[in-house]
């Protein structure tokens, strides 16, 4: 069902946003937060794992909202797309959050037999048989089709951490391995915001008559936690530090052009649609979600570069050893933020460099103008929002 139902290529994700583009509005604002269940979701755009993927760009989508409704109308649509922005801005100036995380996970794991009944807990919200309604229905769901609405989301972790006394880090690994639109920096962050981390003590409690009223009766949780017992933090927040610079592709170099699950419409950013490309490659994807996009993604390429050799699938080590052989003195892509795709890159970096191969990236306008408001909370960035829209930058 997911795959029919959020698009994994460029022109489906195009179709969805024409689609919904007139709720974007007034509606989006008045029923966002609406859960009608497993194949229902029609109050909310359902562009998440095209975004994610950049299949579609956040500056397209809120062009076209815009141009609809304006920013009055339209603002908390476009609010929750600037969210998404805030989340990677904010782990990109902080990238040892998301090393430190992932140590957490492993020792969280370890843990699972030093208190009792922790293991069972565990499994039993990972297969969805805790006896709590709504959260073993949207388990199922997020099983079957790797989705779960937003508002649904925060229920979710919310229950995990302080109903079902859970580790969160647990809960965001698990999560981050099922989801379609998987982004580490959304759903990690997200999950700490619900605990209480990334606000201190600020967490979100899941309240059994709002998940009533928002999921029109379908559920009727008994037995949630009435207080919230914020969890010791396992990842420490260093203070903000600049943005990893980078190097811009050359113009004039014979270019390897690297596709990855980070952003698959390169083509659209004039800057690397003018580079000469001689051969194309990608990264290969987590599961078979990635690999749809990505089968798009190079289809899309190979038709700007029709004389480009494809590489297909390499290993981020042959990567160096590709372009060299092709006649190419650089590899060129989109920017790689903080996350899997990054720290697969991080260790082969030396080869680059030892071949005589540039290794670049293009840092979209949208990332650049809007990652500097993303140093503290989200209202930083949101009382930006009017004079960023305003520069029109892609």
């Amino acid at each position: 069902m997911a795959d029919l139902d959020f698009p994994l290529t460029r022109s489906d994700a195009l179709q969805r946003l024409d689609d919904f583009l007139p709720h974007a509005g007034a509606a989006y604002a008045r029923l966002r937060n609406k859960e009608h269940g497993q194949g229902q979701h029609v109050h909310v755009s359902r562009l998440s794992a095209a975004l994610r993927r950049r299949l579609i760009s956040e500056q397209e989508v809120v062009d076209a909202v815009l141009a609809r409704h304006g920013l009055s109308a339209a603002e908390k649509f476009v609010s929750e797309v600037f969210w998404r922005t805030y989340w990677k801005g904010w782990l990109e100036q902080r990238p040892t959050v998301w090393e430190d995380y992932n140590a957490a996970v492993e020792r969280a794991l370890e843990q699972l037999d030093a208190v009792s009944g922790l293991r069972k807990r565990h499994a039993s919200a990972i297969d969805g048989s805790t006896g709590i309604d709504c959260f073993d229905a949207w388990t199922e769901e997020l099983n079957e089709t790797g989705y779960l609405h937003n508002w649904a989301r925060m229920q979710f972790a919310s229950i995990w951490i302080f109903t079902l006394g859970l580790p969160w880090e647990l809960g965001a690994a698990s999560m981050f391995e099922r989801l379609i639109d998987a982004d580490p920096a959304s759903n990690t962050l997200s999950w700490r915001w619900v605990a209480g981390l990334h606000t201190a003590g600020k967490a979100y409690l899941a309240d059994a008559e709002r998940i009533r009223s928002m999921t029109d009766s379908r559920f009727s949780p008994a037995g949630l936690a009435r207080t919230a017992r914020i969890p010791a933090d396992s990842v420490p927040t260093p203070s903000p530090s600049s943005i990893r610079p980078t190097s811009l592709p050359d113009p004039s170099a014979a270019t390897l052009l690297l596709l990855t699950t980070e952003d698959l419409s390169v083509e659209q950013i004039g800057a690397m649609r003018a580079l000469p490309v001689k051969a194309i490659a990608f990264l290969q994807g987590r599961n078979k979600w990635d690999d749809a996009a990505l089968a798009d993604g190079l289809a899309r390429a190979a038709q700007v570069w029709p004389d480009a050799e494809i590489c297909g699938a390499l290993m981020p080590a042959e990567l160096a050893a590709a372009a060299k052989s092709s006649g190419c003195t650089q590899v060129a892509n989109a920017f790689l933020p903080v996350g899997p795709v990054a720290s697969s890159i991080a260790p082969v970096r030396d080869e680059f460099h030892r071949l005589g191969i540039a290794f670049t990236e293009h840092l979209r306008d949208w990332d650049r103008m809007a990652w500097p408001h993303c140093r503290k909370g989200f209202f930083g960035l949101k009382e930006k929002i009017p004079a960023l829209l305003q520069t029109g930058h892609r």
